[in-house]
């Protein structure tokens, strides 16, 4: 590696940490100046912004927008707390499997806000530890993209492995994804059953409730979505957004099985990828028109907005990665190839820890597996460790992770005075430790017992 490189590649990493400290837009707006200083000031050649993978983000955040502008996220919320209340002794169980499907079907984390302190309150009131459900809660919420056939980490998978001649489709993705994230969350909730002391047993707790003030803040007020009332409206437009990840699925099963259910241009089926956009879209027009979805709400919505944040985030640091690796191809295989041939696992590692750095899973599956594939890592073995990609619970500064401390009266859910010994630490390592061990073993057996990838 020469000092060229490594002063590069040192542009490429303080532009995605200063971007990681300012948050937000900032990731992308800022990954654009270590794009000019590399391109304009080296001369390297700049790489291709992944286009299609940011038209399907847009597609599917549209379309999961105006469903919260219909009011029909609030129903789907209404639901999941009612099994919580129906359950509350098993909420470090429930809780992270709520929000991990929620994740699962809108294809955002974000959709989870409404029900975190939610989540908290059941606690309090049955006198658990509100740290426990809590922490693999928000941990579950981020673990469910990998999971999402509309998501834009699975997305990006499939276009970027068909490009590299590895053609799976997003039903087969999280066919393996969604048991082996499940399993992690599971084994991080059963690390989180009787995580820190008692309720009854902590002394700063008990000391925080002698203060009138405090217990009344603590105990005083209950959230709930279910006062709200749901419109058929908001209903009609649920089934509207089923309808349509319903489609999506059934057009990747018959992709799956042989059977020629799309239509073909110049002798190949229509792409998945605009199969996605095209029902997405239509089905944020149907929610429109029939639904009394404003689309001003929308636009105005968490889900949209965080997700047009992530459609920037991912143009700019994917664009600079793809210009520093694509520039670098040669000497990349050369230094890596030793070590990828012996372990092709190993690659998991640095999914991760770049996934630390740029707060994005979409992002690091579209700036790490075209350099993956280059390196002569094979596509069941990417799969496999797919769930690597979510790291960013390593650094506290995620929007969900703070917004659930927040969320916590109880002050147990915490990020510690050494910003790495936080509440979220513990639940996220062990998932993203038993996933990827999962997936791995069940992408092995289907690709050499099945023959299927």
């Amino acid at each position: 590696m020469t000092l060229t490189m490594i002063l590069q590649l040192l542009i490429v990493l303080l532009a995605l940490w200063v971007g990681s400290r300012y948050g937000s837009l900032a990731l992308g707006a800022i990954s654009g100046i270590g794009l000019a200083i590399l391109v304009f000031g080296w001369g390297m050649k700049p790489g291709t912004p992944p286009t299609d993978v940011i038209y399907i983000i847009i597609a599917a955040v549209t379309c999961a927008g105006v469903l919260q502008a219909s009011g029909g996220m609030d129903w789907m919320i209404q639901i999941a707390e009612r099994m919580l209340r129906k359950h509350p002794d098993r909420i470090t169980f429930l809780a992270p499997l709520t929000t991990f499907f929620l994740t699962v079907l809108v294809g955002t984390g974000h959709v989870v806000y409404t029900l975190m302190p939610i989540i908290c309150d059941i606690a309090l009131k049955k006198g658990i530890r509100p740290e426990r459900p809590c922490g693999v809660a928000s941990i579950a919420s981020q673990v469910g993209i990998t999971c999402s056939p509309i998501a834009a980490a699975v997305v990006a998978f499939a276009a970027l492995s068909a490009d590299s001649g590895f053609h799976v489709n997003n039903l087969q993705i999280i066919m393996i994804t969604i048991p082996a994230c499940l399993c992690g969350l599971m084994a991080a909730a059963v690390a989180s059953y009787h995580r820190g002391k008692d309720l009854d047993k902590d002394p700063q707790f008990q000391a925080r409730l002698k203060d009138p003030e405090q217990y009344k803040y603590i105990y005083g007020s209950s959230a709930t979505t279910l006062d709200k009332q749901i419109s058929a409206e908001s209903k009609r437009a649920v089934y509207v957004f089923l309808v349509a990840l319903g489609v999506i699925v059934m057009f990747s099963l018959a992709q799956m099985f042989g059977l020629h259910l799309l239509p073909e241009y110049d002798g190949k089926p229509l792409a998945m990828n605009l199969v996605i956009q095209i029902v997405m879209i239509t089905a944020a027009a149907l929610m429109i028109i029939f639904c009394k979805a404003e689309p001003k709400k929308a636009v105005a919505g968490a889900v949209w907005q965080s997700g047009m944040v992530a459609v920037v985030a991912i143009y700019g640091i994917a664009w600079l990665a793809n210009t520093y690796f694509g520039n670098y191809t040669e000497e990349m295989k050369s230094m890596l190839t030793g070590l990828v041939s012996a372990y092709p696992w190993t690659i998991a590692i640095a999914f991760f820890f770049v996934s630390v750095l740029i707060n994005s899973q979409g992002a690091v599956v579209v700036t790490m597996l075209p350099l993956a594939y280059s390196l002569g890592i094979e596509g069941w073995v990417l799969l496999g460790v797919l769930p690597s990609v979510y790291g960013y619970f390593f650094i506290p500064n995620y929007p969900s992770d703070i917004a659930t401390v927040n969320f916590d009266r109880s002050g147990t859910t915490v990020i510690g005075k050494y910003l790495l010994n936080h509440s979220f630490m513990m639940p996220g390592l062990i998932s993203v430790f038993v996933s990827t061990i999962v997936a791995y073993a069940l992408s092995y057996l289907m690709h050499s017992a099945f023959g299927m990838f």
